[in-house]
């Protein structure tokens, strides 16, 4: 009886889907290491002092990282390369508001930097999310 338990119990375990499964089975990006520390006293990064504001950092991720700010304690950060195809010259999102475009002429895909989903269409993959936490008067970003 213990044997028929322990198996259904594996079974039941790798049968379950975590919620991410779709963002962990994109096959169009990878997980490069991300490792940010900003500043907020530093003038480049001043608009993350202001809730509704974002930046573009281009020196880490795939294609750059989009960081906004929510309510400064909530902090977005995401993956600039549409993770609907793989990345490319035109694949890099440009910014406007709280929208990510994807500049390609073969696709329309759009997304929120709130929480990355495509609001073109809800059933494709979502931004590439990264955790982004505000520690005293620096905003650190990481996977």
């Amino acid at each position: 009886m213990k044997r028929i338990v322990f198996v259904l119990s594996l079974f039941i375990l790798f049968a379950c889907k975590s919620d991410d499964e779709k963002l962990d089975d994109n096959p169009y990006l990878t997980s490069p290491l991300v490792n940010l520390n900003l500043n907020l006293n530093l003038p480049q990064y001043d608009p993350l002092k202001y809730a509704g504001n974002s930046i573009v950092i281009t020196q880490q991720g795939i294609k750059g990282i989009v960081i906004y700010n929510e309510n400064n304690s909530i902090y977005h950060a995401f993956e600039i390369s549409d993770p609907n195809h793989i990345p490319n010259d035109c694949s890099r999102m440009e910014i406007n508001g709280i929208e990510a475009t994807c500049p390609c002429e073969t696709d329309d895909n759009k997304y929120l930097i709130t929480t990355g989903q495509n609001i073109t269409d809800p059933s494709r993959y979502p931004m590439q999310r990264y955790r982004a936490e505000r520690v005293g008067n620096n905003v650190r970003v990481t996977n």
